[in-house]
């Protein structure tokens, strides 16, 4: 369901798996160098969501218009690893079903923004 970007602790995919998520973690999944797009095909090839710090991912997106993968992006730092994987089981059952059929999502303190996909250029 979800993939963590570098960046993110490793070991959010431990606590989001206690809370019943499937995740995987860019480095558990031999993409801890890859590019952006290697990880956004990977993650439509095996349906799941990028989670990262990186804008690069929603700019990749927004250019393309493609309609997925989802990506929520976390714009907090230094979040440890149990503190990122409880913000993101409040993301999830706040923006579900956005998710599902294709959103960026971003989040920070204070608001959590979404953007449906495929973006529409006027």
């Amino acid at each position: 369901m979800l993939l963590l970007d570098q960046g993110l602790p490793r070991s959010t995919t431990l606590h989001l798996r206690d809370a019943g998520l499937n995740s995987d973690h860019v480095g558990d999944v031999g993409l801890a160098s890859a590019a952006d797009s290697t990880i956004l095909a990977w993650a439509r090839d095996h349906d799941q969501m990028v989670v990262t710090l990186d804008a690069d991912f929603h700019a990749q997106l927004a250019l393309s218009g493609a309609g997925g993968p989802s990506v929520i992006r976390i714009r907090m730092e230094g979040l440890k690893a149990k503190q990122l994987a409880d913000l993101l089981v409040r993301v999830l059952e706040q923006c579900r079903d956005d998710l599902k059929s294709g959103a960026m999502v971003t989040v920070t303190e204070s608001t959590v923004r979404i953007r449906h996909l495929p973006l529409v250029r006027i």
